[in-house]
C-alpha cells in the first residue's frame, strides 16, 4: 500500500498482522517492518498510531486480553448448561486454538513488553492470568449452582487447568490435540469436583 493511502481501522489491520507474523514465524520474527509488512501499509502508518513498538505489542496484548474477557463473560452465561466439563473443554480449545499460546511466547521472550504490562497485570503471566480468571469465574458460578462440590479448591483447579491446556497447545509446529483428548484430560481434573452425571 502506498504511503499517503488511509486504511480503516488501522489499529485492527496492524494487530491482525502482527498475529499473522506470530503464527507463522514466533516472537522472533516480530518486527514493525514484519508487522507493516504483512499489513500492506508503510512502516509510518504504526508510528502514527504508536509511540513505539513496544507501545504497540502492550496494545495488541491488551487488545487480545479483552477477548478474553468477554469469553468469560460468555463462559459465565454456560453455568448450569450443557456439562462441566464440555463447558471448560469448549473454554480450554477456543482459548489455546486462538492466537493464545503464540501471545504467551511473545510476553516472555519481550523484557520490555512484560514491564509496560505489569501496569494492568501485576502478578502472574498476562493472558493466562486473565484465562485463569475467566475459568475461575465460571467453576464458581457451577460451585453456586451446586454442580461442582461446595467444598471444591477453585483457585488451584483454575490455575491447573489452564497450565495443563497450554501445554497442550504450546506446541507451536505440532499437532494439536484433538477435543477428545482435550476432553479426557479436562474430566480427569474435574472428577473429584463434579455434581453431575458425567459424560
Amino acid at each position: 500500500m502506498p504511503t499517503g493511502t488511509a486504511i480503516r481501522d488501522a489499529r485492527e489491520q496492524l494487530f491482525d498482522a502482527a498475529e499473522r507474523v506470530l503464527l507463522r514465524a514466533g516472537p522472533s520474527a516480530l518486527t514493525s517492518r514484519a508487522v507493516t509488512t504483512e499489513a500492506g501499509c508503510a512502516k509510518g502508518v504504526l508510528h502514527r498510531h504508536f509511540t513505539d513498538f513496544d507501545a504497540f505489542l502492550a496494545d495488541l496484548v491488551l487488545d487480545r486480553i479483552a477477548r478474553i474477557d468477554r469469553r468469560a463473560d460468555l463462559l459465565r452465561a454456560e453455568a448450569g448448561t450443557g456439562t462441566v466439563a464440555a463447558n471448560v473443554t469448549g473454554a480450554l480449545t477456543g482459548l489455546f486454538e486462538s492466537v493464545a499460546v503464540a501471545i504467551v511466547g511473545l510476553v516472555t521472550s519481550r523484557d520490555d513488553l512484560r514491564t509496560r504490562l505489569r501496569r494492568s497485570t501485576p502478578t502472574g503471566i498476562p493472558v493466562l492470568t486473565e484465562a485463569t480468571a475467566m475459568l475461575a469465574s465460571y467453576l464458581t458460578a457451577e460451585r453456586d449452582l451446586g454442580r461442582i462440590a461446595a467444598d471444591a479448591d477453585i483457585d488451584t483447579l483454575a490455575p491447573t487447568l489452564i497450565g495443563t491446556g497450554h501445554m497442550l497447545f504450546a506446541d507451536r509446529n505440532g499437532t494439536p490435540p484433538t477435543p477428545e483428548a482435550v476432553h479426557r484430560i479436562v474430566t480427569t481434573l474435574l472428577a473429584p469436583t463434579l455434581r453431575e452425571p458425567r459424560t
